[in-house]
């Protein structure tokens, strides 16, 4: 679990962050959502220990960061994975070689027990045997982010960051990486956590979601709360297009 209370974060005479606080549990899919300039990526940056807000505090499984030595916080970091939006893959490594890169950051295992875990990591994320020795240049988006899920779990990580993770994806491949990050997270019990601006992954895996406005936790809920709710910020952002205000009316009238 994380805990976030009270999170202020500023860039010069810019607030930023103004007093976040929510939690989020382990096994669930949780979606941080929110307009350009919500504060949605430095609320993530933050998260993930590379700003250090000016006040508040974020505890993981009971750990407050800025309480930790240098080696505490090492080691905690070594518990996060990461999915870019752009995949971030290396260009000069092979899928393979890519999914190994943690493991040799952070383990002393030898290089056939990498190989070993990296093509388990890969199979899971139902990568084909055959790509495996492939640069991320030969593969095709929805294979390249398989390949960033994998390497985000190789090492076997508490808590997964996901930025835009559909980002550049056609709707049906962006619905297969959205189903597998929530099998993953339930499969592993990991503490998940994904920024997102695509409102069919709010519907489809939203367990819980913290929707920013201003730097304010403006609303938060499960997808089924999106329905229901009356705040109009949520509205307005969730339902700004006519097919998500159709699935809201019919969502109503089968409750009526």
């Amino acid at each position: 679990m994380i805990e976030v209370k009270d999170l202020h974060k500023s860039f010069g005479g810019a607030h930023i962050l103004k007093g976040i606080s929510t939690t989020f549990e382990k096994g669930k899919t949780s979606l941080v959502i929110g307009q350009s300039g919500s504060g949605k990526t430095v609320f993530l940056k933050c998260l993930l220990g590379l700003f250090s807000p000016e006040e508040g505090t974020i505890s993981y499984d009971g750990k407050i960061y800025s309480e930790l030595s240098g080696d505490q916080k090492s080691d905690l970091r070594a518990e996060m994975g990461m999915v870019f939006q752009g995949s971030a893959l290396f260009d000069s490594m092979t899928i393979l070689e890519n999914v190994m890169f943690p493991l040799r950051m952070f383990t002393k295992q030898s290089k056939s027990e990498m190989q070993e875990r990296a093509n388990f990591v890969l199979k899971r994320v139902n990568l084909a045997e055959d790509d495996h020795n492939k640069f991320p240049s030969e593969a095709s988006g929805g294979m390249q982010k398989r390949v960033a899920i994998a390497r985000a779990i190789v090492n076997k990580p508490n808590y997964l960051f996901c930025d835009e993770p559909n980002s550049g994806l056609d709707p049906k491949t962006a619905m297969v990486i959205d189903n597998l990050i929530q099998e993953i997270t339930e499969e592993y019990n990991i503490t998940t956590i994904i920024n997102s601006h695509d409102m069919n992954s709010v519907m489809e895996i939203g367990q819980k979601i913290v929707f920013l406005k201003d730097g304010l936790k403006e609303w938060e809920g499960s997808r089924d709360n999106v329905f229901k709710t009356d705040n109009e910020a949520v509205t307005d952002f969730v339902y700004s297009s006519e097919l998500f205000k159709k699935v809201r009316q019919m969502y109503l009238e089968e409750r009526v």
